[in-house]
Order: C-alpha cells, then structure tokens, then sequence
C-alpha cells in the first residue's frame, strides 16, 4: 500500500527539490541532461550521506497510541507504517516529521490509529523509501482490562551505567566501557519495557561545556550497533544521573543543565517532563495496574556536602501526594542513587539525612505500602530492604552496571541488604509482576552479560 501522503520528485536529499516540469520550459533538452547527470553525481546529494543514524526505538505505550523515535544523518522526512501483527491489510501511517539539526536529526511518530491491548509491526520511510532494518520492529499498546479481568501479568527491564568507547575522547588506558553483547541479551527477553535508570551515556570532558559536544555523546551512545534491536524490541523509558545530565556528581550548580534537559528530551520518548511544576525531567508513567515515578535528582541537588537537598521540596512534595493518590500494588520510584542504604558514602541518600529523614518520615506517617525505590549509579547491583517501626516495608533495587565498570563492595556498610545479594558484575535486572489482582507478586532476577540468571529473590508483601 503506497504512503497516501507519496507525491514522487527529484531530491536533494534535504537540500532542495528540482521539479523536471519546470525545467522542462526553460532550458533545451541537452542541457537537461547535464544537470541531471550532475545532480545524480554529486557525492554530497547521494542518500548514503544521510539516511538512518540510530533506532527506531519504541517510546510511551498508552492503550490509544505509542510513540516512535528515530534519528536521522541529516535533515529529512520521516514516518512510519504499521499494521496489527497479522494483518496487512490494516495499514496506517503516522504523520510525516522533518527532523531537524537543532533537535540532533531526532523525531518523535506518534501512532494514534490503534487500539488497546494489541501488538504491531511497522517499518519506517525516509523521504518516502523504506529504509531496510534486519531485526523486527514492533510496539504494543496497553490493555484495557479495569473492570473487566485482572490484571495481566508482565516483566519490564531495569539497568542503569552504560559507557560506549570512543577511544580518541576516552581517559588513557584501560578501556572503561565493554560488553556490549549485553543489549543482545536483554533484546531476547520477552519483556514489555525498559527502564533506564540514569548514567545512560556518559558526558565527556570534551562534551559538557557545548551543545555540539552534549548531543555528539547522546548520537554516539544511541548509534551502538548492539543496542538498535533491542531500541525496537520493546519501550523505553528513562531517568538521568550525574552522566548524562553534566560532570561526574553534578548538582543544581551546573550551569549547563538546560542544554543536557533539551538532549534529554530530544532522545528519550517519556510521556512528558516537569510533572508536577518541577524544571527538570521528573515524570510518570503507569503500565497495567503498577505506577512508576520517575524523579530527578540532579535539577535541585544541593552541593554534595549539604545534608537538606536532594530531590527539592517540590519534587518531594508532588511524590507524596502522588503516592498518596495512587491505588497502584507497587509503585516504583525510579532515580540514581540509593535511596535506602545507610552508607552515608559517595552520592547515596544518606549523604542528606535531613532530607532523606523526612521522605522516610512521610512515607511511613502516611503508611504508604508497595513502595519499591529502582535505582543505579553504583557500579554494583544489590537488593536493600527496610522495615520501619511502623511495620511498612519498603524495598530499593539497585541495577548497575550495564556496560561500565563495575566493583565488589561487599565490605560496605549497607546494614540493610539483603545477605548475598550483592552483584560485582555487569548485569542487567529483569522484574516481574504476576497473579490476580489484589494478590501481585513481584520478582527480580539478575542476569548477567549473556542473559545467565545470577540472582533469584520475590519481594515480600
């Protein structure tokens, strides 16, 4: 079925058109033939030089429409076709997006011709030809299933720390980043989502002072050839850290963070940013009956020495209220550092015991239950689990590293942690919601860098 929106033409491939009709009236037949013989050897016009730069990659899933992101070489127009898996017969396109330099060649497809509970396949057009791709492509929408049936069950995938190489802007010596057969590994998984816990590209020092510099290190980490068919396999969501949103342990200081939330918006397809009146990229999203909360902990982040901000009383105060408000079995809180660990050591919670203190003091006066902190950044993985005075459980699943270096740091003082369950290996988490409702069992398991289970645990309830 052709694009309804297909008008053929000469192109420059982002540069101009060249209608043959008109030129047709203005110039002899000879001369007609010099220029195109020009125009189809020029090497600058030819579609290699632009074409597909990274994904397509599964953004936002609601049950009436799923957002696609892909990034072009250049300026050019791109869209998508999809159809119920199946059935051919049902194709729709999405709107035609030109993307744009100052958008890093990014665009977001929004596909609102769908209906709930239901997988597609698509394929993606540049300028009006399908671009070839060698893996699968295919979104699903959420279902409808309140009032009607439980819950369905699902997984999703939580990692966080993922450094790609680029030798010539590296530190010398040895190479900090590696395995990256592990986002072969994750592609495999049947799981709905992932969600990227901060420290998804690292910021280098060539890059942080420039926005040519922020959205090159943006371009080359989601260009890794082992990570585009798991980009469209399943959705993506994402928080930032330190990385990704400036230098290592940036605070609210950093005088560049409204260029790295610009990139941040550009490449990820989150459903919105600034939830709650906030300046930086919190948000939230809900998949089947469980709520995540994705918060920033770097926009109001006070110097690292400072024991009463962290997250800012705004943010904190739009989390309470929001978990309040939610009738969600688990709510995920999803954000960098860890969150639970009494280690008061390196960027962890404890460092702001004030602040810290009264989230806690919150959560437990308002007896706030499924709580489940999702967090990065420590080049380690392990389960921390707290119960108050109170009686309230509250559990933290740390997820680090997926392609960075990581460390053993089974001495630390987490007096918290649940025995043996410390990861000193790149890994990646798969967590599990299952059973019917008013009954949901969660489950972590642990896989390392070819999809080997390390780790097994369900959360208490």
């Amino acid at each position: 079925m052709l694009n309804p929106h297909f008008n053929p033409k000469f192109t420059t491939y982002g540069t101009g058109i060249c209608h043959l009709s008109i030129i047709s009236h203005m110039l002899p037949f000879k001369t007609i033939l010099v220029h195109l013989l020009l125009l189809f050897s020029i090497p600058s016009l030819l579609p290699g030089q632009c074409g597909l730069q990274s994904g397509p990659m599964n953004g936002h899933s609601a049950m009436l429409e799923a957002t696609i992101w892909v990034q072009t070489k250049c300026a050019q127009e791109v869209m998508i076709r999809y159809w119920e898996e199946g059935d051919t017969t049902t194709s729709k396109y999405t709107t035609p997006v030109l993307t744009q330099k100052e958008n890093g060649y990014t665009a977001k497809l929004l596909a609102d011709k769908v209906a709930p509970g239901k997988t597609y396949a698509y394929e993606l057009y540049i300028d009006d030809a399908k671009v070839r791709i060698d893996h699968p492509l295919r979104f699903r929408t959420q279902p409808l299933w309140q009032w009607r049936e439980d819950p369905p069950d699902f997984s999703f995938i939580a990692g966080s720390c993922a450094y790609v190489n680029e030798p010539e802007y590296d530190r010398p010596g040895e190479a900090y980043g590696g395995n990256y057969e592990i986002f072969t590994a994750i592609a495999r998984e049947e799981a709905e989502f992932m969600v990227w816990l901060g420290d998804n590209t690292y910021l280098r020092e060539v890059d942080w002072d420039s926005r040519t510099g922020i959205y090159h290190r943006y371009t080359h980490t989601r260009s890794l050839p082992e990570m585009q068919p798991l980009l469209g396999k399943m959705h993506h969501y994402a928080i930032w850290d330190d990385h990704d949103y400036g230098p290592n342990d940036s605070d609210r200081s950093y005088w560049g963070k409204e260029l790295t939330r610009e990139a941040f918006v550009d490449f990820w397809a989150n459903p919105g940013v600034g939830v709650g009146g906030s300046e930086g990229i919190t948000g939230f999203f809900q998949w089947n009956d469980c709520d995540f909360f994705l918060l920033d902990n770097r926009w109001y982040r006070g110097p690292i020495d400072s024991i009463e901000a962290c997250f800012g009383d705004l943010q904190i105060q739009w989390l309470i209220d929001a978990l309040r408000y939610s009738k969600a079995p688990y709510k995920f809180i999803c954000t960098g550092g860890q969150i639970l660990s009494d280690a008061a050591i390196f960027e962890n919670y404890a460092r702001f015991a004030e602040e810290k203190a009264r989230l806690m003091a919150m959560l437990d006066r308002y007896d706030i239950s499924g709580v489940v902190f999702l967090t990065g950044d420590r080049h380690h993985s392990e389960i921390t689990k707290m119960v108050t005075d109170d009686g309230d459980l509250f559990y933290d699943i740390t997820s680090s590293a997926l392609t960075s270096k990581t460390y053993n740091h089974d001495n630390e003082q987490n007096t918290f942690r649940v025995p043996g369950s410390m990861i000193g290996e790149r890994n990646y988490a798969v967590i599990s919601l299952a059973g019917p409702y008013g009954q949901r069992i969660c489950s972590v398991v642990f896989k390392d860098v070819t999809g080997k289970p390390i780790l097994e645990y369900t959360l208490d309830h």
